[in-house]
């Protein structure tokens, strides 16, 4: 005898869920602030701001926020990867931000690039959704890690979708 089941379910992305899943990101970088001075409330208003609007659009692949030192990433810094969720995930409390790092000589930094997604719309399309960001970025060669490399530690998730967060571990 044998048994079988299937789970189906229906996701829709809203906003509400991207706001959820940013304010997460946001609840991070004011914990960065609080322990290293960066970054300020209004940068990180900018950050959420633009992670909501890419998040809706499903068009950010990756985002990194944290200091940089000699065009290298150092602790601390929090790397965010979006993705679809297959079946069932956990919702993680934002925190663990690390304490009391060196950060002499660094500055705070943040690189982001889009998905697939974004190379499907046309140059309006792109313009258009990059004008609700009051945050303009530039372009950049994504920075290295010093000393160490990224790993996994929290889940963010919200509407079938998440947020990966990865932290430095120094070798």
């Amino acid at each position: 005898m044998s048994s079988s089941f299937t789970l189906s379910t229906t996701d829709t992305f809203t906003v509400t869920h991207a706001k959820h899943l940013a304010s997460k990101v946001a609840t991070d970088l004011k914990r960065m602030q609080r322990f290293y001075g960066s970054p300020s409330d209004e940068r990180i208003a900018q950050f959420e701001e633009e992670l909501i609007e890419l998040l809706k659009a499903n068009c950010l692949e990756e985002v990194t926020y944290g200091y940089k030192k000699n065009d290298s990433w150092i602790e601390p810094a929090l790397r965010y990867t979006a993705k679809d969720l297959y079946g069932m995930g956990s919702d993680d409390d934002p925190g663990r931000v690390p304490p009391g790092m060196d950060v002499s000589g660094a500055h705070f930094y943040s690189f982001l690039t889009y998905n697939s997604n974004w190379d499907k719309l046309s140059a309006a399309e792109q313009a258009a959704l990059k004008g609700k960001f009051s945050l303009k970025r530039g372009t950049a060669d994504a920075p290295t890690v010093l000393n160490g490399f990224f790993v996994d530690d929290k889940t963010y998730t919200s509407g079938g979708r998440s947020l990966g967060r990865a932290t430095i571990r120094t070798y």
